[in-house]
């Protein structure tokens, strides 16, 4: 059988040997209690490289994100994001299902929102009007194409955020790309978000869980909403062992995954049946359009060479470099395209 290539995201990757290793070896206790050693670890080692006080390991980033949007947005209540965050399209609504808030979409260039666009959307103070509570931001953004907020870009919203007396949610699913593309501590990059939350399950390659970072206050009544959501784990040690694996070994090796995904944009840009412009592609993340046949026939056709990607429209594909996919797997994968 072909070897297969799978690009469709960086989720799909199994732990190393190394990181089994460090679950099998975990030092665990009940996490309910708070005695499990590693979460408490993993954690501290969170909240160190986010600049937080405290933080909360979750077994998910939808976990993650719908906590601070529960506690800080609150019901009839509105948050400002931007129209194509991951939290408005693939967190099945849990923010006006579960949290009942309110999102406000909001326009920006690769997934950036701006002030001068946010500020008209806070509501003004009036009792017949939802309050606007909370901005959420996304870096690096997903359906952008894996684009980087700068600390600048973060600090003017939180800016405006501080002026109306709104909180900040950073939804850092892949910070850790973030920093390794623009060389800036993840600290910096989460330093002017109230709250944090980023993926152990994505680049870092772990297989399980997200930590939710912010103030002691907060973290502990997140504690209790955890526990409502359902996500109060006990012997959890396991899991967060993987975690701390991948964050003391798999952080700086990101930057291989987005030298593969510039090398794919490249041989994407040679061919005619896709369109993209190379340069935009920051990180991991390469989207291409497929101008005249179906999104879905061309992700047929890749299968059957070996390369496994997702449609994420009727013309658009998307591709994602993890660290199950070698520079060597990169060559051939270049190669497959150029003959495709």
């Amino acid at each position: 059988m072909n070897k297969h290539y799978d690009l469709r995201s960086d989720t799909v990757t199994v732990p190393s040997e190394g990181m089994r290793k460090a679950m099998y070896d975990a030092e665990v206790g009940d996490d309910v209690y708070g005695e499990d050693p590693s979460v408490n670890r993993l954690q501290e080692k969170a909240a160190e490289l986010t600049g937080k006080a405290a933080a909360l390991f979750v077994p998910s980033g939808s976990m993650g994100n719908l906590i601070p949007i529960f506690l800080n947005c609150g019901r009839g209540n509105e948050i400002i994001a931007h129209k194509e965050a991951h939290i408005l399209h693939y967190e099945m609504a849990s923010l006006a299902s579960v949290a009942g808030a309110m999102p406000v979409a909001a326009p920006g260039e690769r997934g950036i929102l701006h002030p001068a666009i946010v500020e008209p959307l806070v509501r003004p103070d009036i009792y017949y009007m939802p309050r606007t509570r909370m901005i959420e931001i996304e870096n690096t953004h997903n359906r952008a194409g894996g684009s980087c907020w700068s600390v600048d870009e973060t600090e003017a919203i939180a800016h405006l955020a501080r002026k109306r007396g709104l909180s900040i949610h950073l939804d850092g699913a892949r910070i850790m790309n973030a920093s390794i593309a623009l060389g800036v501590a993840p600290s910096k990059l989460c330093g002017s978000a109230d709250t944090v939350t980023f993926c152990l399950s994505k680049g870092l390659g772990a297989p399980v869980g997200s930590v939710l970072c912010g103030s002691r206050e907060f973290v502990a009544e997140a504690r209790r909403v955890r526990k409502l959501l359902g996500g109060a784990m006990r012997q959890a040690g396991v899991l967060a062992a993987a975690g701390l694996y991948a964050l003391e070994n798999n952080v700086e090796r990101l930057a291989d995954d987005h030298e593969h995904a510039k090398r794919i944009a490249r041989a994407l840009d040679e061919v005619s049946w896709a369109s993209l412009d190379p340069d935009s592609v920051e990180t991991n993340i390469v989207y291409f359009e497929t101008p005249g046949v179906a999104a879905s026939r061309v992700v047929g056709k890749l299968e059957k060479l070996g390369i496994r990607c997702g449609a994420t429209g009727p013309h658009t594909i998307r591709m994602v470099t993890n660290l199950a996919v070698s520079t060597d797997d990169v060559d051939e994968v270049c190669a497959i395209i150029r003959r495709a």
